[in-house]
């Protein structure tokens, strides 16, 4: 279970959901991102999409990136966020802040307390920017800056443990 500090009280999550818009490219290497660093005690860590119409592999530039890095690809296809997403001991992190607002449009279940932008939950000033349509640095700059952001993230998720 991971511990977060949150308005006074520690809040145990079982499961961590990365979104953004297509599930193909940030979500994936967030979650494996965080899966590689390793946490203290087992968390369930997905990647979801909030537009994937239909399963899409990874990004290729998102999935060269990755290998560079030693990161699993393997079989990955996108899948999109659900209802059945949102648990009470679910924390959902988007890259920005506007896949923030459309979970709460889209779904009534998405407890604000719950739902929190990646950067801003780890205290980081900026979002995590799209790399997509850009050039394989882009990609690569993309990682490093989600490197920086779930490092702390592990480092809150670790706390108290």
């Amino acid at each position: 279970m991971g511990v977060t500090y949150s308005g006074g009280m520690y809040k145990l999550y079982n499961r961590i959901i990365f979104v953004a818009e297509s599930g193909d490219c940030r979500e994936p290497m967030a979650a494996a991102i965080l899966a590689d660093i390793g946490l203290m005690r087992p968390i369930e860590i997905l990647p979801r999409g909030l537009v994937v119409l239909f399963p899409e592999p990874m990004n290729q530039k998102a999935e060269a990136v990755m290998i560079n890095n030693g990161l699993p690809t393997e079989g990955y296809m996108s899948s999109p966020l659900t209802a059945e997403d949102f648990k009470e001991d679910t924390l959902v992190l988007t890259m920005e802040e506007k896949q923030r607002q459309k979970i709460f449009e889209m779904f009534e279940e998405a407890v604000r307390a719950h739902v929190h932008v990646l950067t801003e939950f780890v205290g980081d000033e900026l979002e995590i920017v799209n790399p997509y349509g850009g050039t394989l640095q882009m990609y690569g700059l993309c990682y490093e800056t989600l490197l920086a952001s779930i490092r702390k993230l592990a480092n809150i998720l670790n706390k108290g443990e």
